[in-house]
């Protein structure tokens, strides 16, 4: 038998309103009435239909979250940070993924209109500038490591041109002046910074900047060993490799060890991310060590600001600090006066 919110009322001996009150989370109710109704609906197992109480708060009590890709470690970390505290509030998840096609994200958010209360958005293809045609002017909204050209989203970044430097400066101080570098995709924005701060930081190791020393890289493991088998194949290689995410330092690492080379003695390497799995390679990665899951809690909680808001809430950009984690595949200090 289906229990109805009449059926609630009943058995709590209060209105029908008084329910639809609490399960809104509206006043006034007492605390007491309202602990009693909470019971009421655990006991008879009561859940509202959620196209009728949609209809009645318009609101559908779902977050939708687009990202580039839903594969890989970054992601899983992103996505539990924000259900955790999506969760918390009474609200749940719609994930989609645009497999960096600019077209498909804009279908994604066309067709998430209704159906949710409030965006998370980490797509690099789809950047500020190309989100107002496809989203009501209503909708909360929360880039992630997006550049932005204005005040109309709430923005989360990460520093990841500070957090590349911290990297480049650390093995530098290992005796290291040939660090090469595998980018990631040309139109993240995550990579971009990040290979900006390679850059600055290894132009002030020197005047002469060394050519030959950026690979292209895709943020996959894949891309991270085919950048390993190239630079094993260069007549004067690096003595260290920097991979602007820890999949592609992974991937290298793994076509490193297959052709005998040695981590740290032959290279030191070093990842970007921290993502969990990285403390638990052999060696363990030195990596840069971004807090995922804490990114995910806090977009999610600032587009839930919005939603409470109504949207006509003052925007905010947040840049989010990194931490280097040296672990054992840098190796011990070299000394200074090594030739690199």
């Amino acid at each position: 038998m289906t229990i109805t919110i009449k059926d609630v009322a009943r058995k709590a001996r209060v209105s029908v309103a008084t329910v639809s009150r609490v399960l809104n989370d509206k006043e006034p109710v007492r605390d007491q009435t309202r602990r009693r109704i909470r019971a009421t609906i655990e006991r008879l197992g009561y859940a509202p239909h959620g196209t009728a109480r949609s209809l009645i708060t318009r609101q559908t009590n779902t977050i939708g979250v687009l990202l580039p890709d839903i594969y890989g470690e970054f992601f899983s970390e992103l996505i539990r940070g924000i259900d955790a505290t999506v969760r918390r509030n009474g609200h749940h998840l719609l994930v989609s993924g645009s497999h960096g096609d600019k077209s498909e994200a804009g279908a994604m958010l066309r067709a998430m209109r209704g159906r949710v209360d409030g965006l998370i958005v980490l797509s690099p293809e789809m950047g500020a500038r190309h989100l107002p045609a496809h989203l009501p002017d209503a909708l909360p909204v929360v880039l992630l490591n997006s550049a932005s050209d204005g005040s109309s989203f709430d923005l989360i970044n990460i520093d990841n041109s500070r957090g590349a430097a911290a990297m480049v400066q650390h093995l530098a101080e290992l005796g290291h002046r040939r660090i090469a570098f595998i980018r990631g995709p040309e139109t993240n924005q995550d990579a971009l910074e990040r290979l900006r701060g390679y850059r600055e930081a290894m132009a002030a190791l020197s005047s002469r900047p060394a050519a030959g020393l950026e690979f292209p890289g895709n943020f996959r493991e894949d891309a991270g060993y085919q950048a390993g088998q190239r630079i094993l194949k260069l007549e004067t290689r690096p003595t260290a490799i920097f991979a602007a995410n820890d999949a592609m330092a992974i991937g290298c690492l793994h076509a490193l060890r297959e052709a005998g080379a040695r981590v740290p003695e032959d290279f030191a390497l070093g990842g970007f991310d921290d993502i969990p799995i990285a403390g638990f390679t052999a060696p363990p990665l030195t990596s840069v060590r971004v807090s995922i899951a804490e990114l995910g809690r806090c977009a999610a909680e600032r587009v839930l600001y919005g939603v409470r808001h109504k949207n006509r809430h003052r925007r905010q950009h947040m840049t989010l600090p990194t931490a280097l984690v040296i672990r054992d595949s840098t190796g011990p200090n070299r000394s200074s006066s090594r030739t690199n």
